[in-house]
């Protein structure tokens, strides 16, 4: 699936947004990409899922056993990136705040787990969720993603296969542009804070 594909299936579902949107990061960006709309047709992100796991190198798609993906925004993702590769998937989530595999999710030691997340930015959520697997025993052989926002430059401690990378500006709340200051701020994916 070539990039100006993948950015067709995100147009045709209405989630490639443009605006002044808040990230989850905290950081502002004139675009978002929703991955909740352009999931949920299941044949849409089957496609997407099927295409990402074509870009994971062969002997890291030959090795993993399980997909484990943070909750929320990665969790279809991550189910939908398992059953292409043919491997169980699980998620870790944030009850208290942090990452932890929950609902009687285990890895064994050493279990080769490839993290998979909706959208990259800063890489934060991706390297928190790593260390939440590795803490239940997992050995994260790499990451991947539908949308590295980064354009690559986001270090998540292992390597990341994104479907697309993109280079889309975001900007701390005090350095915007004016153009961006000039338009009201909304906050449209899953965390409030």
């Amino acid at each position: 699936m070539t990039d100006d594909e993948v950015l067709a299936e995100f147009r045709a579902a209405d989630a490639l947004l443009e605006g002044h949107f808040i990230l989850s990061s905290g950081l502002r960006s004139p675009r978002y990409l929703q991955c909740a709309r352009v999931l949920m047709d299941p044949r849409r992100a089957a496609r997407l899922c099927e295409a990402l796991a074509e870009k994971i190198p062969a002997e890291i798609r030959a090795s993993v056993t399980a997909v484990v993906a943070p909750a929320m925004g990665g969790v279809i993702v991550g189910y939908e990136l398992a059953r292409a590769l043919g491997v169980e998937a699980m998620f870790v989530e944030r009850p208290q705040g942090t990452f932890e595999l929950r609902r009687g999710f285990a890895l064994e030691p050493g279990q080769k787990v490839l993290m998979c997340e909706d959208v990259v930015t800063t890489g934060l959520s991706s390297r928190e969720a790593i260390k939440a697997i590795e803490e239940a025993g997992g050995a994260v052989l790499a990451g991947a993603s539908l949308v590295d926002r980064s354009d690559g430059q986001a270090d998540i401690g292992v390597p990341l296969y994104p479907l697309i990378r993109l280079a889309v500006p975001s900007y701390a709340a005090d350095a915007l542009p004016p153009e961006l200051a000039a338009i009201p701020a909304i906050k449209p994916g899953s965390r409030a804070k």
